[in-house]
């Protein structure tokens, strides 16, 4: 018999709300917490328990998640969680915050002997809520049969990259110094061909099955024609934290950052136009001329 360990999951934005539908899709037992708990609230219908405290959340819980914004915000929540979690709970920390911080929650969690897993995941919005995520794991053999249920309801697939905290958020930086590249990438493709006067479509066409083409690719670009960057996937502003942690993931480990410093530049100058919140290819404004926004 498949184990369904119950879960708690701190964080329910974007993400946290995908991943929570495809939990309960799962038939997994679920207690939810946000900070703010009008954002919850909703999945209430969805079969979840809508804690009121940090403390009610965990309480009982063998597999607690936390998918929260940055590493600050993670800390904090642990920080009080952390002394109500049950003898054998496990801690699974999904949100990106990049090798360094997550060895500084892992270093939260050993005092009161958690086991920890670094565990972000690959996907936006559509695949979360599909239960379509990469998961990207690292952490200790035992009690992987314990979490494997958990990734497996909210990923298509698992990669284990390692037994102890880091490799695995250390992969998600290459994989969203990719996002960022790609999408980056495609808008400008986009809005080059129209500065030439052409029509922007032809470019996605000229690339549509050949060796430069991928799915992301089309998709964002054709977000970018017809202009749905409001329904976010992924936040601008969210990748261009990541971004950061990617120049300084690369600065400790001697990598070049003429791209990360450009890609700062574009997302940069996209959010200051107004789009942090708008989806990430709304980092084709970043290539048009002052007023040609929209």
């Amino acid at each position: 018999m498949p184990l369904t360990p119950s879960v708690a999951l701190l964080g329910t934005g974007t993400m946290g709300v995908g991943m929570a539908h495809s939990l309960r899709r799962a038939g997994l037992p679920l207690t939810v917490w946000n900070r703010h708990p009008e954002k919850a609230a909703p999945l209430a219908d969805a079969g979840a328990t809508v804690a009121t405290s940090l403390e009610e959340a965990v309480r009982g819980a063998q597999v607690v998640i936390t998918m929260l914004f940055d590493e600050d915000a993670v800390a904090a929540v642990a920080a009080e969680a952390l002394p109500a979690f049950d003898g054998g709970t496990i801690w699974v920390q999904s949100a990106t915050v990049g090798p360094e911080g997550v060895a500084r929650l892992a270093r939260l969690a050993k005092p009161h002997g958690i086991p920890f897993y670094d565990a972000p995941v690959v996907g936006t919005k559509q695949p979360a809520e599909d239960g379509k995520l990469t998961v990207l794991a690292s952490g200790p053999t035992v009690p992987r049969d314990v979490v494997t249920p958990v990734f497996d309801a909210i990923g298509a697939k698992t990669v284990w990259v390692g037994e102890e905290a880091g490799p695995a958020s250390a992969l998600k930086l290459v994989a969203n110094s990719w996002i960022a590249t790609i999408t980056a990438g495609t808008a400008f493709g986009i809005e080059q061909a129209r500065a030439f006067g052409l029509d922007p479509a032809l470019f996605l066409e000229t690339v549509a099955g050949g060796a430069a083409d991928s799915p992301y690719l089309q998709t964002k670009g054709r977000t970018i024609l017809e202009d749905r960057t409001a329904d976010t996937q992924f936040a601008l502003d969210g990748l261009r934290k990541d971004l950061r942690l990617i120049l300084e993931a690369d600065r400790a480990a001697h990598v070049p950052t003429t791209l990360v410093d450009a890609l700062l530049e574009l997302y940069g100058s996209a959010s200051d136009r107004g789009l942090g919140s708008a989806d990430i290819s709304a980092v084709a404004a970043a290539f048009r001329a002052d007023g040609q926004d929209g």
